[in-house]
């Protein structure tokens, strides 16, 4: 795994995630899922979430921009999060029709063990 550690943020200033190229994580040190050299990202399941700007955030268009899902990478152990984040950049304008994915639809990036295609636990 990567040395270095990116915090992704969100448009409202909070680390929400950190990237670990090309594995992301929760604050928690989980997985939830990955980027690829074309600054897409994708669920832990390979499912399209958005793409990651410079400041850095992950965006999408609101419209439901579908990607067909790829094959899911393997498994990372747990990362270790410093207890300081550097704190973010000046944000640009996500533009009309984007919308900032760790602030309004978090659920998109979930951890293997939850979200919509977990199995149920009863």
């Amino acid at each position: 795994m990567a040395n270095t550690i990116i915090p992704i943020f969100t448009s409202s200033g909070d680390a929400e995630a950190f990237l670990a190229f090309p594995y992301l994580f929760n604050s928690a040190g989980e997985w939830i899922g990955f980027i690829t050299a074309q600054r897409e990202v994708y669920s832990v399941l390979g499912n399209y979430v958005g793409t990651i700007t410079n400041d850095p955030r992950i965006v999408r268009r609101r419209s439901g921009e579908n990607k067909s899902p790829v094959k899911p990478l393997q498994a990372p152990g747990r990362l270790r999060i410093a207890g300081n984040t550097a704190l973010p950049k000046m944000m640009s304008d996500l533009g009309p029709g984007n919308i900032d994915v760790l602030q309004e639809e978090p659920e998109r990036l979930h951890t293997l063990d939850h979200g919509e295609m977990s199995k149920d636990m009863d």
